[in-house]
This record gives C-alpha cells, structure tokens and sequence, in this order.
C-alpha cells in the first residue's frame, strides 16, 4: 500500500465481485496515489478483465462485498456514467463500434458530459488533430464511425486520444497492448506519458499479460492477481521474476 485510503486518489478495499453463478474477484486491495502507475499482471481467468468492468460500474458483474474510493468517496453504488463524469477512464480491451456516430461527435458529447460545459468544436478538433498527430492516426479518422472499419492498432490508439482529450484523474487501460506490434505499443506507451506530462495528477492502473508494455510505462508498482486475488506487489523486479518464472510460482 501507499498510503491510507482516506489519502489515496484511488482505493479498492476488499473487493468480492462476480457474476451470477460464480465469485471471481475474492478479496482485493489495491491503492492508486496522485501521478502514480500501477501494472496490474495475471493469466487468463484471473480476473483482471472482470475488475476492470468491475471498477467502472458495469452492471454485468455484482460487488459482494468491499468498496471502491474515488477521492475518500464511496463510488461502489455509482452508474458508469457518474464514474466517467467523475474522472474515472477505462479503455477497453475490444473497443466497440459506433455506427453514426463520429470520432469527434463522440469526444465533443464526452468531453462535455466530463466538463459540464459546452465545448468548442473548433477547438476540439484543433485538440483532436494535435493529438493525432502525436498518436501516428490518420486524421481524416476524425469524421469516420467511432471504431467502424479500424484495425485493432487504430482501436488502441484511439483509446488514448479519448484519455487525452478527457483527462481522467484516474485511467483504466484494460490490456491495452493486446494485439499490438511493437510500433504501435511504443506508440500507446508514449502517448499515456505524454497525457501523464500534461496531467501529471492522473493515477494510471494498466491491467496486461506481458512484461513488454512495461518496458515502455515503466510503473511504480506492479502487482500480481491470481485467482482473483493480489498475491504479491513490488517494483519492476516483480515483472522480471515474473518473466522468468512464470505465473505457476505464485499459483
């Protein structure tokens, strides 16, 4: 731990959540700190998915027990959309597609809801292209269908350029570096620091399999969940034992 949960930007205090039929997360702590990057690592059916969907509200999973702080608040009962309001930023795995709806249509609304104000679209896209340009993205993607017709990179990509126009207090990036080749997670693992330069405050929980992405965001702590449980936290030297002993030492 970091520091007390009345003081930590982010806190999960014993966290049990599952779905109907069965409990997958059983017992998780977990504390995020102002500017802090944590790596949360773990095999498939770990439960590092059903957190992630867990911390953002999504009604697929009910919480047993535990609570989860946002800022000394008790957000366990909060709709997702009071989360996203709120500060609380999760990119998915597999983003979904949105017919009808463009890229900058989409982020305008967001980034509204987020603001509580109307937002320029001159500005806004002033902001998108920048930032593209930053991310390696076509910018004529900003007037496509939300993630219609994007390749699994450009989905990743995109990601990011909506943390970096919403700036979250608190991101979520729920295995983030799946599918990507080794340019394109360069290019996710330098735009998260380049969004963490210009909001220094963001606490960042980056949820993967593989050491590779932490390489490039090189955290402040990592942790291991395994059968819904954190069972070992430490620094980088974590990750690398990890790499070389697998996840059978902690199972």
């Amino acid at each position: 731990m970091t520091s007390s949960a009345a003081a930590a930007l982010f806190a999960i205090e014993d966290l049990h959540a599952g779905s109907e039929d069965a409990e997958i997360l059983r017992g998780v702590d977990l504390e995020i700190g102002p500017g802090e990057i944590h790596a949360l690592m773990g095999p498939n059916g770990s439960g590092k998915s059903t957190l992630a969907a867990t911390l953002m509200g999504s009604p697929e999973y009910e919480v047993r027990g535990g609570r989860v702080l946002f800022r000394g608040d008790d957000i366990t009962g909060w709709d997702p959309d009071e989360r996203a309001k709120a500060g609380l930023f999760l990119a998915f795995q597999y983003p979904q597609s949105i017919v009808g709806v463009s890229v900058l249509n989409f982020l305008r609304q967001a980034a509204g809801a987020r603001s509580g104000t109307e937002i320029s679209i001159l500005r806004l896209r002033m902001q998108i292209m920048d930032w593209m340009d930053r991310l390696g993205i076509d910018p004529s993607f900003a007037d496509r269908f939300l993630n219609e017709g994007f390749s699994g990179g450009e989905k990743k990509r995109n990601e990011i350029l909506q943390m970096a126009i919403l700036r979250p207090d608190v991101a979520i990036l729920d295995e983030t570096d799946s599918g990507l080749d080794i340019d394109a997670l360069k290019i996710v693992a330098s735009g998260v620091h380049a969004v963490r330069d210009e909001n220094p405050e963001m606490g960042t929980l980056a949820i993967t399999h593989y050491q590779r992405l932490l390489e490039y965001l090189v955290p402040d702590h990592v942790h291991i969940l395994i059968d819904g449980r954190i069972v070992e936290s430490g620094d980088m030297a974590l990750a690398e034992r990890l790499e070389s002993q697998g996840y059978n030492a902690w199972r």
